[in-house]
């Protein structure tokens, strides 16, 4: 296998972490606005904004 090989695999493999990582971020903030508006929900407060 060239340099150019473990390269592009290299890259391949960077991008796919840190698509995977900005998958697992977006799917943590969406829990997290359901923990807001649980929390928003229980004190009261509406939907503001």
């Amino acid at each position: 296998m060239s340099t150019e090989q473990y390269l592009i695999f290299a890259n391949a493999a960077v991008w796919l972490g840190l698509g995977g990582y900005v998958a697992f971020l977006a799917s943590r903030l969406s829990g997290l606005e359901g923990r807001l508006k649980q929390l928003a929900a229980l004190r009261g407060d509406g939907e503001e904004g």
